[in-house]
C-alpha cells in the first residue's frame, strides 16, 4: 500500500478501536499509520536526492 493509503487506513483503525474500546485495533491503527508516515518520509527524501543527482548532472553537461 501507498503511504497516504496506510495512513489512512491507520487512523481509522485507531479511531473505531477507541470508539469501541478495542486495544488491538488501536495499536494496529498507530502502526498502519506510523508506518504510512514513515513511508511518506522516505519517499521524500528519495525525490530530494534524484533531484540533487539531476542538478549534478545537469552542471556536467553543461561543463562538457
Amino acid at each position: 500500500m501507498g503511504a497516504k493509503s496506510d495512513k489512512a487506513k491507520g487512523t481509522a483503525k485507531e479511531v473505531i478501536g477507541q470508539a469501541i474500546g478495542d486495544e488491538q485495533l488501536e495499536a494496529e491503527g498507530t502502526h498502519d499509520r506510523k508506518t504510512g508516515e514513515v513511508k511518506q518520509k522516505v519517499e521524500n527524501v528519495k525525490d530530494k536526492v534524484e533531484d540533487a543527482v539531476d542538478k549534478v548532472a545537469d552542471t556536467f553537461r553543461r561543463t562538457s
